[in-house]
């Protein structure tokens, strides 16, 4: 049977926006890792159901994620796309704000399933339009530059100089 990319993407957001943790867990591997930019990473379908279920749909609702341009390298088994996101908040702080952002995401595959969920949008984007304070979005950003820091990948450019 042949991989459809553009299946996983629709089953993908489908999950996502109906707040269906066991929807969007079946998905991934048994062992697959959902790495979430705000939340963290999250390994195995009970954390990543978890995840959905208590933190997304914790923090906001009215969820919308449409993907764009989607490729896929069957080669290497990875896939990309362009998405635009969006939520209703229902954090105490920001509760009814509406939030949409743009940004890009790469889906590590095996067997049809995802075994890697990354995403790269600008966080700050969504942090000002919840509205926070300035001390808590430099504290959340700092958390996240760290966070790439510890990235292997950032190494040689973080050890740079003129």
């Amino acid at each position: 049977m042949r991989f459809d990319f553009m299946d996983l993407l629709d089953r993908f957001t489908q999950a996502v926006e109906a707040g269906d943790g066991q929807a969007l867990a079946s998905l991934f591997a048994p062992d697959g890792v959902y790495d979430d930019t705000f939340y963290g990473a999250f390994a195995g379908r009970d954390a990543i159901a978890e995840m959905l279920e208590k933190r997304f749909w914790g923090d906001a609702n009215a969820f919308l994620w449409d993907m764009y341009e989607p490729v896929f390298d069957t080669a290497r088994n990875l896939g990309y796309a362009r998405w635009v996101f969006s939520y209703s908040s229902t954090m105490e702080d920001s509760r009814g704000r509406r939030v949409a952002f743009d940004g890009m995401s790469r889906f590590s595959t095996e067997n049809g399933l995802i075994v890697s969920y990354r995403e790269v949008f600008s966080a700050g984007l969504a942090l000002v339009q919840l509205d926070m304070a300035p001390e808590r979005i430099d504290t959340i950003l700092r958390r996240l530059v760290d966070k790439h820091k510890k990235d292997p990948e950032w190494g040689r450019h973080l050890e740079a100089s003129d």
